[in-house]
């Protein structure tokens, strides 16, 4: 069964790679689809069921299936649930592939950002300080780093970049750094990224970000031990 239904997946992801089905589109009927697959109706309700878990196909009861906007954020919404499915361990491993990433996210943005952007970054960042909630917190280093992300362009790189950060790991780190006084270092590490930035210089930029996510490796690396 299982090597049927992946014949069944293949078969839909060509129609869609070839443009026979575009986004958006609303797939024939069960059986019409079927038929001219040559697939039994079975495996291509198996098919459907994993691509709608991966976000490639909405099932919308009483109307049909459709296919999704297939837009990064969409399809990489099964890789955020992942994420915050691992253990501690694996989660190092995801800090570590954060690490490669955005500082090349972080470089895209020197380049690309506006003013009003870099202006909007500073506001952000004088909205928390050492008395702020570690929930607060939180919120605040995922909008920081997702911002300056969206501001590099890249969708993908964005998308890929909002599924590995995990809220979970982020519970943890602000309430550790909390604990040990850190969030001052931590905020000015932040503000030094945004002024590099706005001083369009690529290099310092990559260098302040990769200095930053590995502090929060570290540390994770730390507290597991």
């Amino acid at each position: 069964m299982a090597s049927l239904t992946d014949d069944a997946i293949a078969r839909i992801q060509q129609m869609i790679v070839s443009g026979e089905l575009q986004p958006g589109q609303r797939l024939p009927p069960e059986k019409e689809l079927s038929e001219s697959l040559g697939l039994s109706r079975n495996s291509l309700r198996e098919a459907v069921k994993a691509l709608e878990l991966i976000r490639v196909l909405d099932v919308r009861r009483g109307d049909g299936t459709y296919v999704t906007s297939l837009e990064p954020a969409v399809l990489l919404e099964a890789v955020s649930f992942v994420v915050d499915m691992h253990h501690d361990r694996s989660l190092v491993d995801l800090l570590e592939v954060r690490r490669i990433l955005e500082p090349a996210s972080a470089v895209l943005a020197t380049a690309r950002a506006s003013e009003q952007q870099i202006d909007d970054l500073a506001t952000l960042m004088n909205s928390v300080g050492e008395d702020t909630g570690v929930e607060d917190l939180v919120a605040h280093d995922l909008l920081f780093h997702s911002t300056i992300a969206g501001i590099g362009g890249n969708q993908y790189l964005s998308g890929l970049l909002d599924a590995l950060s995990s809220k979970t790991v982020r519970v943890r780190v602000w309430r550790g750094l909390t604990q040990n006084g850190s969030v001052q270092r931590t905020l000015d590490e932040h503000a030094a990224i945004v002024d590099a930035i706005r001083r369009r210089d690529p290099q310092l930029v990559q260098a302040l970000v990769v200095s930053h996510v590995e502090g929060v490796e570290r540390w994770l690396r730390r507290s597991l031990d």
